[in-house]
């Protein structure tokens, strides 16, 4: 009995009977696309799994158009532009080709990419793959498995990449404490992401302007009006003008605390800054002065904002209006109603 015949692809050109999605697709490949770029595109895009694999189809494009790295990378960019579903995979076999030139940079883009996808084991092997190839990890390829535990929720994982990253002496930057900050933020450990920061301050390092947001959200969401300060207070000291989400998430803070007066200071510091305040600034505003029963207050701030031309929003308008139906003052819910329709209408 003869040897098993390994099968083959036989490369022909892309026919006239493909779909119209297809023949769309491929009319806008890049007009400055090599020729030997756009043949396996072609093939890429009329690709079907019952008739033969992507393994034998990239094996025979290297072996009939000896491709070049460049080669590659157009194919890939092409693939991420279009967000094809067989990038990664192609990706994954382009590592194995001598023609690619592997770098470790490959290597963490795909790792990217699988993280994103929330494929955890995929990227663990791509990292095991990476490692038995004798490809060392650098600080770009450990950020990216940090940011991808946390995002996933493996805290453990995140951690002892970590500290991996710190035995083997890999300089830490923004991007390594940010993603490490965000994993705690994720588990909930506040305190552990701002140690993190406070070490960053140490070295004059400062972290990028959504951790230290979603470090405050946390903590305003759990009404840790102290925590939230410290990151507010921190944000300023890193040199980022907080903007009137900031300023909300702190109002938010005080008033889950029950601290409405400390509220009340920071909604002023926010059009002292020079800020329109939002809708939901507002409602937060109304909100406590409902709670403390100070209707006088909260129709002076309402006159205040009509004086600065600051149209009272949707949110605000049903604080209002919930406000008034409790207190039984008919008209003036079907006053709020009326004035707050129109601009309903003007807005859409």
């Amino acid at each position: 009995m003869g040897k098993e015949e390994k099968p083959m692809f036989v490369w022909l050109e892309v026919g006239p009977n493909i779909t119209e999605t297809q023949k769309q697709a491929i009319s806008q490949l890049p007009y400055k696309m090599t020729k030997r770029c756009k043949a396996l595109m072609k093939q890429i895009i009329c690709f079907s799994p019952g008739k033969t694999s992507l393994p034998l189809l990239l094996a025979s494009w290297v072996g009939i158009m000896k491709p070049r790295r460049a080669d590659w990378l157009s194919v890939l960019k092409e693939l991420e532009r279009l967000d094809h579903p067989m990038l990664l995979e192609v990706a994954e076999h382009a590592l194995l080709e001598e023609s690619f030139e592997a770098n470790v940079r490959d290597y963490t883009k795909i790792i990217n990419g699988y993280g994103k996808q929330n494929r955890l084991q995929d990227a663990q092997n791509t990292l095991l793959a990476m490692k038995t190839r004798g490809v060392p990890c650098d600080q770009v390829t450990l950020t990216a498995l940090i940011h991808m535990y946390g995002k996933a929720g493996n805290l453990k994982l995140a951690e002892d990449t970590y500290e991996e990253m710190k035995l083997l002496g890999v300089p830490l930057d923004k991007r390594s404490y940010g993603a490490m900050i965000m994993a705690y933020v994720r588990a909930g450990m506040l305190d552990q992401g701002e140690l993190l920061l406070r070490e960053m301050e140490t070295q004059q390092m400062y972290a990028r302007r959504e951790v230290y947001k979603a470090l405050l959200r946390a903590y305003s969401m759990s009404g840790n009006s102290e925590g939230a300060q410290r990151v507010f207070n921190a944000i300023q000291f890193a040199g980022i003008v907080p903007d009137v989400k900031l300023f909300g998430l702190l109002i938010n803070a005080y008033l889950m605390a029950g601290e409405s007066q400390k509220a009340y200071i920071a909604f002023e510091n926010l059009r002292r800054a020079g800020f329109e305040p939002s809708d939901k600034c507002v409602a937060l505003i109304l909100t406590a002065y409902e709670k403390e029963n100070k209707l006088n207050k909260a129709l002076d701030l309402l006159m205040e904002l009509e004086g600065d031309a600051i149209v009272v929003g949707k949110e605000a308008s049903e604080v209002l209006v919930r406000w008034f139906r409790n207190l039984g003052v008919v008209e003036e819910v079907e006053l709020v109603l009326r004035e707050y329709a129109p601009k309903q209408v003007n807005c859409t």
